[in-house]
């Protein structure tokens, strides 16, 4: 019941409007005119980047969940109904070359961005996610065991699987705002069980239900549409106004930028 800007109240306007609308597509006025709100950076008729505004307006729902309570450690903060649908922790795993001595740390995730300069599938950009990291030289680390700076490994894994898993592949030079324009492979079915903490055991299930692409050279400028798919099990294309029913095969062969998979 917060005064103002809700971005869950925004969002289930906007979501009710599209339920119950009789069209094939709608003009999200709600999200535009709360643009500013969502992200002080974004411009009116300039071109945004898409992962940056699902970014903020995910970040703007979980303020609108922590409105009345802003004294919350940050465990606490990761247990609003955002987390408990897009939420997942991972874990970063440093092992000392030394003494063999184990250090963890843990942190939430909303989604996971994932290299691609080497990688020519979504399963080969996990694995370089989870293949240990040496640390060593001016990257050294200071053992708590050892009590000085040593040679060791670090190693990142999913310790917690989201209920929505939500890939961003980075496409774009942070620096020059070019764009890696390869086609990565992705899967309809994803088991992320071999990228968990807890490798063993059953397969842990992901199905595709939305593909984000940019089309375009560069993050300065192109064109953002998507493929979705219907709780009917149908797949469409959705650009601008246009919406058309496509085939699973041309959802999967496109330049992806954002993956959405649900468990």
């Amino acid at each position: 019941h917060q005064q103002g800007f809700c971005m869950m109240c925004i969002m289930e306007a906007h979501v009710n409007k599209v339920l119950h609308s009789p069209v094939s597509a709608i003009l999200p006025l709600a999200v535009l005119k709360v643009f500013r709100r969502i992200g002080e950076h974004f411009q009116p008729g300039r071109e945004e980047d898409a992962h940056d505004f699902l970014c903020c307006t995910v970040n703007a729902m979980q303020r609108a969940c922590l409105s009345a309570s802003n004294d919350l450690d940050l465990s606490s903060q990761s247990t609003t109904i955002v987390y408990q649908i897009f939420g997942g922790f991972l874990r970063s795993r440093v092992t000392c070359f030394s003494c063999e001595a184990i250090s963890d740390s843990y942190e939430a995730f909303l989604d996971v961005p994932l290299d691609i300069k080497a990688a020519s599938s979504l399963t080969a950009a996990l694995e370089e996610f989870v293949t240990p990291e040496h640390l060593d030289g001016d990257n050294c680390f200071k053992c708590d065991k050892c009590k000085k700076n040593v040679a060791a490994s670090k190693r990142f894994t999913v310790h917690r699987a989201p209920k929505i898993l939500t890939v961003c592949l980075k496409r774009f030079d942070c620096f020059t705002g070019g764009k890696i324009s390869k086609v990565v492979e992705y899967p309809e079915y994803l088991d992320l069980r071999p990228y968990m903490s807890q490798a063993d055991g059953e397969p842990l299930q992901y199905s595709l239900y939305a593909v984000l692409v940019h089309s375009g050279v560069s993050c300065h400028g192109g064109h953002y549409f998507c493929y979705t798919k219907a709780s009917n099990g149908l797949w469409y294309e959705m650009d601008d106004e246009s919406v058309e029913l496509r085939c699973i095969d041309t959802a999967l062969r496109q330049q992806a930028y954002l993956l959405f998979y649900a468990r």
